[in-house]
Formats: structure tokens, sequence, C-alpha cells
């Protein structure tokens, strides 16, 4: 029945204006779920870095190792507080768009007419270039070019060089001043945590997280690599 009245009359305005607000908050829910993911893995990827570091303080012969490790852990850190940071402006421009949607049917409700709008056809076109969005973000721009919010279909990819540019190479100075914000202080209270347990027991604990602390590494570089493709 709907098909047939837009074949007649045109879309229906409410219906097209339903729809875009369905796919805007299957995208935010998206986000929300990686969000979420990213959070897990900085809580993980700071524990491994206190981990690795205790090691090197309390084993001599594995400093050089542990170390290489802590600064590993600091360098996935910095790329999984990148993407956060990309997903936390991605769900804020998403935000936008939803509000600046309402508004072109509002005022289309009132005035008889659409303006065609170039923010909201740049903000689709920068989150539709998101590995995560892809999908729903394209069938959200088809939507409002068949309601005339904005004139033509965006790209949907973006280059994987332009993408991953800037994770490429983390500057020594951002894993620095991770290092310093994770270890300043915490370190010290774990230590002396450690000192009163009977030595027996604290040194196959620290053999056991060494020996998870690969496996954990490469969970974790999987799943921050499933949110970014």
């Amino acid at each position: 029945m709907e098909s047939i009245k837009a074949v007649f009359f045109g879309p229906d305005p409410q219906a097209q204006m339903r729809k875009c607000n369905q796919l805007i908050r299957a995208n935010t829910r998206q986000l929300d779920r990686d969000i979420s993911q990213l959070k897990q893995l900085d809580s993980k990827t700071r524990q491994l870095i206190l981990n690795a570091s205790r090691r090197a303080q309390r084993n001599p012969s594995q400093a050089k190792q542990a170390n290489s490790e802590t600064k590993t852990f600091a360098r996935e850190l910095v790329r999984i507080r990148k993407q956060h940071a990309r997903l936390t402006t991605s769900r804020a421009q998403l935000q936008s768009v939803q509000m600046q949607v309402n508004e072109a049917f509002s005022v289309r409700k009132i005035q008889g007419s659409l303006k065609k709008s170039t923010g909201i056809m740049k903000d689709v076109n920068t989150l539709v270039r998101l590995p995560e969005l892809t999908g729903t973000m394209r069938q959200l721009s088809m939507e409002l070019v068949k309601a005339g919010i904005i004139e033509e279909m965006v790209d949907d990819a973006m280059p994987a060089n332009e993408l991953m540019e800037d994770e490429e190479e983390e500057a020594d100075a951002e894993v620095d001043k991770v290092l310093q914000e994770v270890l300043q202080g915490k370190l010290a209270k774990a230590e002396s945590t450690q000192a009163t347990r009977p030595l027996e027991e604290e040194e196959p604990a620290a053999e056991e997280s060494f020996e998870d602390q690969e496996a954990t590494l490469e969970q974790m570089r999987g799943r921050l690599e499933a949110l970014k493709s």
C-alpha cells in the first residue's frame, strides 16, 4: 500500500524520517559496542604494562625483554586510544546528523519544501568512510538522497593508507607519556603490596603472568583490528 501511494504522491516524509532515525540508531548502537570494547582493551593493556614493568624490576635477567614488552604494550595503548577518540568523535557527528535530519523534516512539514543541506552531506561523507559504519551509512545516504536532503550519494570507502596514516608510527613522546601515566604511583603501590607476600608465592604468579602475556597481546591486537575492519 505504501509503495502504491509513493508512486502517485511521492515518498511519505514521516516514513522517511523514521527510516533515517532507525539507521542512525543502528549506527549509534554499533559505535557504542565498539567504544565499550576499546575501553576493555584499554584496561587490559594498562594491566599488561604494569605486569611487564614489575617483572623487569624483580628479575634482572628478564629486564631487557620485559622493558621491550612494556613499550610494545604502551604502543598498543596509544593505538587503542586513538581509535577510541576517532569513534567518540564519529558518535558525536552521528548525533549531529540526527538532529539536522529531524530539523530538515520539521522544516519540510511546516514550509512544504525541503532544502538540501551541505552540512549533513559533509558529515555523512565523513561517517560513511569509517569501516565500522560503511554498510548502514550507505543505506542512510540513500534514504537522504531519496528525501532530497542531500544531492548525491557519497563515496563508500577511504583508502587504507589514509585511514591508518596516523597509526603507522607512534611518536616516542606519546609512548613515554602513556608509560608515565600508567606506571606513576601505581607501580610503587603494587610493589608494596607484593612485598608483603611470601617469596615462594610471588615468583610463580610472575611466571604465570609472563606465559599469558603473549597470548593476551595477540588476542588484544585481533580485537582491535576487528574494530577497524
